[in-house]
């Protein structure tokens, strides 16, 4: 007498009435990590003036002011204290416009 692992019935691979399945072409969220197209709004918001950004009043981000620095350093610019993320967006422009950097 052998003790068998595995069942001799047969096997049903479907999933339960109501279970999602398997199938990619149903699945709609990113697969391995791979990142999602923006939403629209956030495309349209990019180029809104930055006066009219929700939260152009907050204080700049740290990548802002990182990047900032360098641009003042290069253009031979103080850098002011305290900007929000409205201002500090303004000053990378003219800073760019003026050192040449990011331009394609």
């Amino acid at each position: 007498m052998t003790d068998a692992p595995f069942s001799d019935a047969p096997q049903n691979d479907a999933p339960p009435s109501g279970a999602p399945h398997d199938d990619p072409s149903q699945n709609r969220a990113p697969q391995n990590g791979a990142p999602q197209d923006p939403p629209v709004d956030s495309i349209e918001n990019a180029s809104k003036p930055t006066d009219e950004w929700v939260t152009g009043d907050e204080p700049m981000t740290g990548p802002q002011h990182s990047y900032l620095q360098t641009l003042a350093r290069e253009a031979g610019r103080e850098l002011p204290e305290q900007l929000t993320k409205a201002q500090a967006s303004d000053l990378i422009e003219e800073l760019q416009a003026s050192t040449g950097r990011g331009q394609s």
